[in-house]
């Protein structure tokens, strides 16, 4: 059988680089385990030469000792059947243990052994017993003596169990057979002797066969795994998969694979009882592993030779003998210059924004972590500031997002330059930048580049000769002063980001413990507008509309107004925006919408009722339908239902409301433009034929008796108007000279508190009841 060289087996219990340990595993069944069988066919051709030596002394110890009671002939013919038998057995174990194992060779029926065995067995047994009742007292003790002993050469069929078996069971059962034949002519004390010799070789020999077939079997396990185990180890090394390595107990070296000594760049010979730490040039980190003595997987270390340096990573477990001692370190090993490379890349990416090559969002909150540990330790504050571009979305969609990239990516350039070495700049997503200060100090430094930052980010950009504007709002928190943690901080600096925003946009905001309460009540009032939808808390209330020409009512816009249980009115400006941010606003308009149309039932014509539709609820596909369905369930013609929408629609999917629009205006529902002229420049899509009536802001109504220039806006807003075909409500409308100056101007429709503030259902409902007499009794 191959044997694996020494150096491999020292081998076998060397780990793999990621920490598993390098095993082979053997086969469960013994009895169809190749390497065992082998080895029995060549113990079972070693053994049968005593085994026929025993059969055939056995028989010539019978014929010596009872010649003259055996007839002549019988006894002669049955030692030349036994000398036979056995010669020719002897031959074919010895053939079979060179026919029948290996990988080529044709497996020997076990059957065939035990069959063999039996044969044997019958024929040698076979005189003995026939012969048995014949003989005197004295023939028949030394006859049963002698088959008593011969049952020992069983010690020859001891690579196999079940042949020993089968040979002692026969033995057994002749003896027993006739020591009970001859058990009046035998004495008792003789038929203890021989049961007793019997007992002995019986005893002996099978648990000898047991022992013999657990070393056999221990043996053929061993030579399985040597054979695997250097098979597996030379295709580790041959695959290039790692190496191997071994030192001594003082870390010198004993063997190293071809590759590592290939990496260090050395002969072999000058490697060899070297020191490995010394050779790897990682002395004291990997001197002080191995003087540890104990076993360790996956250290990594930077290998540096003439050619550069490679990343390398080492396992290995100490070599104890069997008295305790310790003999040095074997173990494997791996070249992983590539995996860190790979992974210096990744952490690299997984780090970066790709556009604007700063820090992404997970860097920047790491090194505001950085930055807060450092501030607690050293008492010097931080500081983070969040950024937004002011005005950046209309650049998208005005010129194209490749531009916008092109705007982010000088932004990033320009705050860089701002930096410095100040701080971090990192890119949060879409147009939100952060910048991390490690020492914020000193407050007023921090202010001036916040100011300075605002003045780099207002300078036009020139992209493909096109020049933008845009802006930016800040918000700054400090830290550990303003926030503990880095979600706290980074929640502080946006809610001072958003009191940026709101005060006007291109300043600075700090975080203040106002912002916080104001932050809480935002949310403690989202909570109670979710709650407010749950159990019905809006109402509507209902201005008055009238005609310029003879100043009747042509009809109310209806207000949407909230009780609060605790807080009492809550403004619209309060919560419309809210629930526009927190998702709410579909609902409630939709709950508008019903409502309108339920007041409209309950109205004659031609009193038409308007309601105001929130951006986020004009572009929802399910609009149209929504309208319809109240409509109808309530029977109520469309043009009855008014539904007002403000510039700032025009500033998201234009697609979409445009399509929506469409769709409202075939159902035969009027479509005002509200607060035309102070927003977004809309005129464009005044010849889209989806308004019917565009809605002058009260504060060019109110400042037109002083200033002329609003006459001539207000004029030509009705010119404009009239053109298009469209009606023209003037809005805010509180003295006579208001009323008669807008009636002069062309408008068609007058709302304001000169003809009725914001009424309740019954109140605006007393007012229809009331025109109802006035034109019966006309």
């Amino acid at each position: 059988m191959y044997q694996a060289p020494d150096r491999y087996k020292r081998m076998i219990s060397a780990r793999l680089p990621d920490g598993e340990t390098l095993g082979v595993s053997t086969g469960n069944d013994d009895r169809s385990s190749s390497p065992l069988r082998d080895v029995q066919m060549i113990a079972r051709s070693k053994f049968a030469p005593f085994f026929a030596a025993a059969n055939v002394v056995g028989a010539l110890l019978v014929a010596a000792s009872l010649n003259h009671a055996i007839d002549t002939a019988a006894l002669i013919g049955w030692m030349m059947v036994i000398f036979g038998v056995n010669g020719v057995t002897l031959m074919m174990a010895r053939k079979q243990a060179i026919t029948h194992i290996g990988r080529s060779g044709k497996r020997l029926p076990q059957w065939l052994m035990v069959g063999d065995v039996t044969l044997r067995a019958a024929i040698w047994l076979s005189l003995p017993v026939l012969v048995f009742p014949t003989l005197g007292a004295n023939e028949q003790i030394i006859l049963a003596s002698i088959m008593a002993g011969s049952g020992v050469a069983a010690l020859g069929l001891t690579v196999t169990p079940l042949c020993v078996n089968v040979w002692m069971s026969m033995f057994t059962a002749a003896v027993v057979y006739c020591l009970f034949i001859g058990r009046d002519a035998i004495p008792f004390s003789h038929t203890l002797s021989i049961v007793f010799i019997l007992g002995v070789a019986v005893i002996g020999v099978v648990h000898l066969a047991r022992w013999a077939y657990g070393q056999l079997k221990t043996t053929a396990d061993f030579g399985s795994q040597s054979e695997s185990a250097n098979l597996l180890l030379e295709e580790y090394e041959k695959r290039g998969v790692g190496w191997l390595w071994q030192v001594d107990d003082e870390s010198r070296v004993t063997y190293l694979s071809s590759r590592l000594v290939a990496m260090l760049g050395k002969p072999s010979t000058q490697i060899l009882g070297q020191s490995l730490p010394n050779l790897l040039g990682v002395q004291s980190e990997f001197g002080n592993v191995l003087s540890e003595r104990k076993p360790f997987t996956g250290l990594e270390m930077e290998v540096k030779n003439d050619r550069g340096s490679r990343w390398i990573s080492i396992s290995g477990d100490p070599i104890v003998d069997t008295a305790g001692r310790f003999g040095g370190f074997r173990g494997v090993g791996s070249d992983i210059t590539e995996v860190r490379q790979q992974q210096e890349r990744l952490t690299h990416l997984a780090n970066m924004d790709v556009l604007s090559g700063l820090p992404n969002r997970g860097r920047v909150r790491q090194l505001l972590g950085d930055a807060l540990r450092g501030a607690t330790a050293n008492n010097v504050p931080c500081a983070i500031m969040f950024l937004d571009l002011d005005g950046f979305k209309p650049v998208n969609d005005t010129f194209g997002h490749p531009k916008g990239d092109a705007v982010l990516q000088a932004v990033a350039k320009r705050l860089c330059d701002e930096v410095g070495d100040t701080g971090h700049v990192g890119r949060m997503g879409g147009d939100e930048f952060a910048i991390v200060i490690n020492d914020a100090q000193s407050r007023k430094n921090v202010q001036t580049l916040a100011d300075n930052i605002i003045k780099a980010i207002k300078q036009p950009y020139v992209i493909d000769e096109t020049e933008i504007r845009i802006g930016v709002s800040i918000g700054c928190a400090f830290g550990p002063i303003d926030g503990a943690t880095v979600d706290d901080l980074i929640l502080k600096a946006d809610l001072a980001l958003y009191e940026a925003k709101g005060a006007g946009r291109g300043v600075t905001k700090y975080f203040s413990s106002e912002l916080q309460s104001e932050q809480e009540d935002r949310i403690r009032l989202e909570s109670d507008l979710r709650a407010a939808c749950a159990s019905q808390q809006f109402h509507l209330q209902y201005q008055p509309l009238v005609s310029a020409k003879d100043q009747k009512l042509v009809g109310f816009e209806a207000l949407l107004r909230w009780k609060h249980p605790q807080r009492g009115l809550v403004p619209p400006g309060v919560f419309i925006p809210i629930a526009e941010e927190c998702g709410l606003m579909a609902q409630i308009g939709d709950w508008v919408i019903e409502e309108a149309a339920k007041t409209l039932a309950a109205w004659p014509e031609p009193i038409t009722v308007a309601i105001n539709i929130s951006p986020k609820q004009i572009v929802l596909p399910s609009l149209p339908n929504t309208v319809s369905q109240a409509l109808a369930r309530y029977k109520v013609p469309g043009n009855r239902l008014e539904l007002e929408v403000t510039e700032g629609v025009f500033l998201g999917n234009n697609s979409s409301t445009l399509d929506n629009m469409k769709r409202l205006r075939q159902l035969g529902v009027g479509i005002a433009l509200d607060d035309f002229g102070t927003g977004y420049s809309s005129i464009g899509y005044l010849n889209k034929a989806v308004f019917h009536k565009l809605k002058i802001d009260g504060s060019f109504v109110r400042e037109a008796g002083t200033r002329e220039e609003n006459v001539a806006i207000i004029q030509s807003i009705v010119q404009l108007a009239k053109s298009f075909r469209m009606n023209v409500t003037a809005e805010g409308v509180e003295t006579a000279e208001d009323f008669e100056r807008m009636r002069d101007l062309g408008v068609d429709t007058i709302q304001g508190y000169l003809f009725g503030r914001p009424l309740d259902f019954g109140r605006a409902d007393q007012m229809v009841r009331g025109m109802l007499k006035q034109q019966a009794a006309g």
